[in-house]
């Protein structure tokens, strides 16, 4: 069987997610904590009209930021 067969069933991206969440599965908890938070991703949303970008806000506002504006 072909080490490809992934590709009928799975895009190259979901392939790629499904083998990082595998690897960072194996390693030991200190190391898995820091590669999930490098994992993290925060989508931002800006207007723009008559060439001027308007503020910018957070689609999910990231943890931190939420326990930071708490505070």
């Amino acid at each position: 069987m072909s080490s490809a067969t992934w590709r009928s069933h799975f895009t190259f991206n979901r392939y790629s997610q499904i083998c990082a969440r595998a690897l960072r599965q194996s390693l030991k908890e200190s190391e898995r904590v820091k590669a999930e938070k490098r994992g993290l991703t925060a989508l931002r949303y800006q207007h723009w009209e008559n060439g001027q970008g308007g503020e910018q806000v957070y689609l999910v506002p990231p943890e931190g930021k939420a326990a930071a504006g708490a505070k």
